[in-house]
């Protein structure tokens, strides 16, 4: 389970990212690279970092499914996603 100071930065940088967007997009438009680099480092959207919807873990992440391998494959030993067979885990 991650720590909820660092969810709520991850949740702080998407509200960076989101309000920023345009501009960081027209600047780099426009090539004024100077103004991009007086913007808050967090608005940019390399520095998001993906995690599992349920615990929080940044490790592991699976993008199909939106959670982390360990959750996915609990999930899967109670047979919550449908279509998965065990095989040899």
């Amino acid at each position: 389970m991650a720590k909820e100071s660092m969810k709520a930065r991850e949740r702080k940088r998407e509200r960076l990212v989101e309000v920023y967007a345009e501009k960081r997009a027209a600047l780099k438009e426009a090539g004024d690279w100077e103004a991009l680099q007086k913007l808050p480092r967090n608005s940019a959207k390399v520095r998001l970092h993906n995690r599992c919807n349920l615990t929080g873990r940044p490790r592991g992440y699976m993008r199909q499914f939106g959670i982390s391998r360990v959750t996915f494959r609990e999930m899967a030993n109670k047979g919550l996603i449908p279509g998965v067979k065990k095989a040899s885990w």
